[in-house]
């Protein structure tokens, strides 16, 4: 499956800079709607080592307000925590009602890693599907809204990323022995990822392969992803319709007034996206207004709101 996954996709330096103060200033909307309407995110990022996660989720919590999100880096299992039924970790770290929470990689952990590595017996890991698919319906049908990226990349582009990092003083320590195991078991991984994507495929948490090679086009398109499926979570209709367009494309997101349920429209740039099409790289954007988040703010700043995350 993910062998057939066109890994060429680009978007141009000047249309990602076009483009992209448009999606921020949409993301930070879509965030404060989501707290007024009180639903609670969950998105999850899983991937190659070196796919690029790490500064994806830097570059999407840029545009957001940090007193209504959290970010979990997940690492091995503590001692005090194998004491507890495995998924006890993570449901300790699921957000509030109006929060967001972002998973740098995630419970999927007992399916990849402590698979591959032989961390867990087979029956565990394998028992782990049911798990997850349960965990994941249990906390949707209670209103969270689950996003799962998977990054994808080839294994000539992993080994050149790693290299390039082991070249650089600064960044090298970012690749251990255990990277370049990995790295050495390219085909198991694939196997567990291929598996693990069909088998916890869901309704309710599905997931979105990113093309990750050219990293502005993974940028763009985790930010587009996330805007469309709050879009039609919080049942905000756009222009046009963007499940219209298929993913994995980059799909088209027009800009939609967000209405709070205790305030008036705030400004928001009327701006039309046309659909990105990755193999030419093209991105139209007429602006007829510049967003301004500071008289945003400052307008906000005036009304003491009762709905706003408290610091």
């Amino acid at each position: 499956m993910l062998e057939t996954i066109d890994l060429t996709k680009k978007l141009d330096k000047a249309e990602y800079k076009q483009v992209m103060p448009i999606l921020r200033e949409q993301l930070y909307q879509f965030q404060k709607t989501s707290w007024d309407a009180g639903i609670p995110i969950v998105i999850i990022f899983e991937g190659w080592d070196a796919a690029g996660k790490g500064t994806s989720i830097q570059t999407l919590t840029e545009s957001l307000d940090p007193r209504g999100f959290k970010l979990y880096p997940i690492r091995a299992v503590r001692t005090y925590e194998k004491k507890r039924p495995w998924l006890w970790r993570f449901w300790s770290k699921l957000p509030a009602r109006g929060e967001w929470a972002i998973f740098d990689r995630s419970w999927y952990g007992r399916v990849l890693v402590e698979r591959v590595e032989d961390l867990v017996p087979e029956n565990e890991w394998r028992r782990a599907y049911r798990d997850i698919l349960d965990f994941e319906r249990t906390i949707a049908d209670d209103g969270y809204f689950i996003i799962k990226f998977f990054l994808h990349i080839s294994k000539s582009e992993q080994k050149q990323r790693f290299e390039k990092l082991v070249k650089d003083p600064l960044e090298a320590w970012h690749v251990s022995p255990e990277d370049w195991e990995h790295h050495r078991k390219y085909d198991e991984w694939l196997l567990a990822y291929e598996e693990m994507l069909e088998r916890t495929e869901s309704e309710w948490g599905p997931w979105t392969i990113v093309e990750a090679t050219d990293r502005r086009f993974t940028h763009a398109k985790i930010y587009k992803t996330i805007i469309t499926a709050l879009q039609e979570r919080l049942k905000i209709s756009p222009a046009g319709s963007p499940a219209e367009t298929p993913l994995p494309s980059i799909v088209t997101v027009l800009p939609t007034p967000v209405v709070t349920p205790s305030e008036t429209p705030l400004p928001i740039p009327q701006a039309t996206l046309t659909e990105v099409n990755a193999s030419t790289s093209v991105i139209e954007v007429n602006k007829t207004e510049q967003p301004n988040r500071k008289t945003d703010k400052i307008l906000q700043s005036s009304k003491k709101s009762k709905n706003q995350p408290k610091e």
